[in-house]
């Protein structure tokens, strides 16, 4: 019986640096039924001629080239719309994924009988190398956690297109990721993961992570627009993350 087909979602922006090792990570993969499809959202460097290369020699991977630069969500719901598998799985092009990642995310799903999961990741920095942090999350990741925090890392979620439809990226330019999963728990009140590091997610000197200012703004952003709560309320969910940050964190966080 041939193992369910998995959309691999992969938007790509001034990313030739890294793509390359991003795209191998896939290829690597000991779970071999999976279509990637990448956007590129008009990048000016090599990054659109590097992947069109790849892509002629693997039928597996699909390249759309946006014709104007529109943002992470429109990149990432123009591939949802290609998307053919059962289910869906996120990889930005700056990530990478170790060579079981698949095929133990999609072995606890179906063993389980789960619509969706995620796993424990690790951080590297621009040029690869290991911060030796490994990223954790509670072993039954409710709603409730994942409002004041967001426990899963995009490079991890995979969730059963059959089950909640394919989830289009709201129009909210920065942490995106997180209002899917809040919109999956939402649904399903928890998740769990699969308790080991399967990805490594690449701080770069100008992502929002390597930002507390930026992270916070755009974390505001998710309370005001996509819960549409108002200023006051919003203040009091950021105390809130705030607090969840300084005193949850060391928990599921830690040196490897």
């Amino acid at each position: 019986m041939e193992k369910p087909l998995v959309s691999i979602i992969t938007p790509s922006f001034n990313s030739e640096k890294f793509i390359i090792q991003t795209i191998q990570s896939v290829q690597d993969q000991t779970y071999q039924n999976w279509e990637m499809i990448i956007v590129d959202d008009a990048s000016t460097d090599k990054t659109s001629s590097i992947i069109k290369e790849i892509a002629a020699g693997d039928k597996k991977i699909r390249f759309i080239q946006l014709d104007k630069n529109s943002g992470t969500g429109i990149a990432r719901n123009t591939a949802l719309n290609e998307a053919k598998g059962k289910y869906i799985a996120f990889l930005d092009a700056d990530d990478l994924w170790k060579p079981q990642k698949l095929d133990k995310q999609i072995d606890y799903l179906t063993q389980h009988n789960l619509p969706f999961t995620f796993s424990f990741y690790e951080c590297i920095n621009e040029e690869g190398e290991s911060l030796n942090k490994r990223v954790e999350a509670p072993k039954n990741l409710s709603y409730v956690q994942l409002f004041f925090c967001n426990y899963v890392g995009n490079l991890t979620g995979i969730y059963d297109a059959d089950y909640f439809g394919k989830i289009a990226v709201t129009s909210i330019r920065k942490r995106q990721d997180w209002v899917l999963w809040l919109t999956i728990l939402k649904k399903i009140k928890s998740a769990g993961p699969v308790a080991e590091s399967l990805a490594y997610y690449r701080i770069r000197k100008n992502s929002i992570s390597a930002s507390k200012f930026d992270l916070l703004k755009h974390n505001f952003a998710v309370y005001r627009t996509f819960h549409r709560y108002n200023v006051a309320v919003s203040l009091i969910c950021m105390i809130g993350f705030l607090a969840t940050q300084l005193i949850i964190k060391p928990h599921y966080s830690k040196k490897l």
